[in-house]
């Protein structure tokens, strides 16, 4: 589906890039390189506020023609704020933290158009893990690798990471880090995307 305006995403997420893809959308890559830290310390109590105000950073830190695409998401686990693991170590560690508890992951998208935020959205979807043993998390990491990097709850629930779950309410996009069909919405509405 062709868009009237030039479509770019402020992101390196590859699985963000392929369900726009698979939507059907013509659009560039850009990374921002935006330093979240300072904004993690400005929203350290509000983990929805902290994805909308990165995913606006990223999104206004591209200079582009037309539509910026700007996401974020963050996971909460009793109280504490994750970002994504830095090696499998890490990975291990934090889905050690995870099993057998419910965490919240909150995922941000707005749209930027001329430096201005024109569109924004938040999504919240709540998942509980089971309580998995050592052996079986020795394995599922084993076997997904390096993509446990990928994401902030170290799991690819497109995949294998579907095995760690017992239960989850919430947007299934949304889990995999972009509120597709609002952002679509908001496409049709902003840009005339075929209504």
């Amino acid at each position: 589906m062709q868009l009237a305006k030039p479509l770019t995403l402020a992101s390196g997420s590859a699985v963000r890039a392929d369900l726009l893809r698979r939507a059907g959308l013509s659009f560039d890559v850009k990374i921002s390189g935006v330093d979240e830290a300072a904004l993690k310390q400005d929203h350290q109590d509000n983990a929805a506020g902290l994805a909308l105000a990165l995913a606006a950073a990223k999104a206004k830190a591209i200079h582009a023609e037309g539509l910026v695409i700007g996401a974020d998401q963050l996971l909460e686990c009793d109280g504490r704020l994750f970002d994504k693991p830095g090696d499998i170590a890490a990975a291990r560690t934090n889905l050690q933290f995870f099993r057998g508890k419910t965490h919240i992951l909150v995922a941000g998208v707005v749209l930027v158009e001329k430096g201005a935020v024109v569109w924004q959205h938040g999504e919240r979807a709540v998942l509980t893990m089971r309580d998995f043993s050592d052996a079986f998390l020795d394995v599922y990491l084993s076997e997904i690798g390096n993509k446990a990097l990928a994401s902030v709850g170290c799991y690819q629930l497109e995949g294998v990471g579907a095995h760690l779950f017992e239960r989850i309410d919430g947007d299934y996009f949304s889990i995999l880090g972009l509120p597709l069909l609002p952002l679509l919405q908001a496409l049709r509405e902003h840009d005339g995307l075929c209504v």
